[in-house]
């Protein structure tokens, strides 16, 4: 299965998960408190910049981005035709910004480090009687997990059209691909439940 996560050795890889997912809210937060566009590309120019500690190829950092490019720039143009070109380049660094900020935490850091901390930030609302933190740490580690592995499941399905000579669509790619992700998913929820995960305390 394809990972978001690459080893290595960098600073960002010794940062303690919880660390980095702390810093990843708090620049979150002053993105989207600033609206000067010349800062935010700035910033984006950041993100991009902290992926050559992982010693990465620029067509591997394109691979990593690509599923958010094409949100990024309709929510941008969405955001320009209604609200004027300021506004629209705003929300294209923006969220530029967060995508790539996002994606060096998730290149640097594992799974299981992802749902011990969020295990960990959910046990307060655990002893209120709210959730079980286990339960959410397994569903975002889930979730991190998943992404890659639609992806990858996505360019099978396309390939094979390719393969077979025919023009892919829309409903022909999108229908096996729910199809094969909903039987994946029942799974894993079936192994999950055979192993007794979910009802560990």
């Amino acid at each position: 299965m394809r990972s978001l996560h690459i080893d290595g050795d960098s600073v960002l890889h010794r940062l303690p998960a919880g660390v980095k997912l702390a810093t990843l809210s708090v620049i979150s937060l002053a993105l989207f408190m600033i609206g000067n566009p010349a800062f935010l590309a700035g910033a984006a120019l950041v993100g991009l910049a902290g992926h050559t500690l992982l010693r990465i190829s620029a067509a591997e950092i394109w691979r990593r981005m690509r599923p958010f490019a094409l949100i990024v720039v309709v929510v941008a143009l969405f955001t320009a035709v209604f609200n004027g070109t300021t506004e629209g380049l705003i929300a294209l660094f923006r969220l530029a910004a967060l995508a790539l900020f996002a994606s060096l935490v998730t290149a640097t850091t594992t799974t299981g480090d992802f749902i011990d901390v969020i295990t960990r930030a959910a046990m307060p609302l655990e002893r209120l009687g709210i959730l079980k933190a286990r339960d959410v740490g397994l569903s975002i580690g889930l979730v991190i997990r998943f992404v890659p592995e639609i992806l990858s499941r996505y360019e099978v399905i396309r390939d094979a059209h390719y393969a077979r000579g025919l023009k892919p669509r829309p409903v022909s790619l999108v229908v096996p691909l729910i199809i094969n992700t909903l039987k994946s998913a029942d799974e894993i929820a079936a192994a999950i439940d055979a192993r007794g995960i979910r009802r560990q305390k």
